[in-house]
């Protein structure tokens, strides 16, 4: 026949232990528990069997420590201490931002505006260290280490948390040069007659470009002598006058700006928004919580 196993001792049980020792007595340690003598005697047997041996000798007057009860002093001390440390770093955790922060983004908005940003981030919490990866592909930020990641599209991983930073939209442009020698195209047919710069970018259809036009979803497929998986080479070529780019506004608005590109078709946009993404509430780390409010006021003042 087995011999029922007996359960672990609870921290709030070596407490009560110390106490009584402390105060030498169960009536004067209920007293300063808040708990009956009656409580704080059964405390003690439950350690007591938990533990498989007697920790006090006592009697009407006074308690006294067996040996194996002076042992068991040292521990709960130990053990209550190394409690009491634990609880109080994950409270730090939670409070105070720091350690290492691990953040991942698309290759061009991350060398161009999250970078910058991680910058000011690391000045304003000198306690956190900051590692900043870029790609263009799509990460799986748990199964690669990831505290959070900067995307670009509402396209976001159901399993995550999303927190909108910046709204922002891609818009079809082109330059002067290139629209006086093959026409401004004047509906999504036209797109047909040009060049379009086609990027592969992470999960996202080659040569479909879906927009938003007065409200409604519609889906153009183009193609052109160029393509590529990176933005910056596309965005290169549209300024050599190689064909029609679709870029976000944050990259192509000063290019817009200086008249180095125009925009075309411009009831026709493409959401993408910009956004942190994380597998961990908010609430439950300072240093990932800091880090997404500094970017969403940043961003918010970038882009705005």
């Amino acid at each position: 026949m087995n011999t029922p196993r007996a359960e672990s001792p609870l921290p709030e049980d070596l407490r009560v232990f110390l106490t009584v020792i402390r105060k030498s007595g169960f009536a004067a340690a209920a007293d300063e528990l808040g708990l009956s003598p009656a409580y704080v005697s059964k405390r003690i047997r439950l350690l007591e069997v938990a533990l498989g041996t007697r920790l006090l000798h006592r009697n009407a007057r006074s308690i006294a420590l067996t040996d194996a009860g002076e042992r068991a002093q040292r521990w709960a001390i130990r053990i209550l201490g190394d409690m009491d440390d634990f609880v109080g770093e994950m409270k730090q955790v939670r409070q105070e931002p720091r350690g290492v922060l691990h953040l991942c983004s698309s290759f061009g908005f991350g060398r161009n505006h999250v970078a910058p940003a991680v910058a000011q981030l690391s000045a304003a919490y000198p306690a956190l260290e900051i590692r900043l990866d870029v790609f263009d592909r799509v990460v799986d930020i748990v199964a690669e280490g990831f505290d959070l990641e900067i995307r670009i599209g509402d396209d976001l991983p159901a399993q995550h948390i999303g927190r909108k930073l910046a709204s922002n939209q891609r818009v079809l442009c082109a330059t002067p040069e290139y629209l006086a020698q093959r026409g401004t195209p004047l509906n999504l047919k036209d797109l047909d007659n040009h060049d379009c710069l086609v990027l592969k970018e992470r999960n996202n259809p080659f040569g479909v470009w879906q927009l938003q036009h007065a409200g409604r979803d519609e889906t153009v497929r183009v193609s052109g002598p160029l393509s590529s998986n990176n933005g910056e080479i596309v965005l290169q070529w549209a300024l050599g006058g190689r064909g029609i780019l679709l870029r976000s506004y944050w990259d192509v608005r000063p290019l817009l700006e200086s008249g180095r590109l125009v925009q075309v078709l411009h009831d026709y946009t493409q959401s993408a928004n910009v956004w942190a993404v994380y597998p961990t509430r908010l609430a439950d780390s300072a240093k990932l919580r800091v880090c997404v409010e500094f970017l969403e006021r940043h961003f918010k003042v970038l882009l705005g």
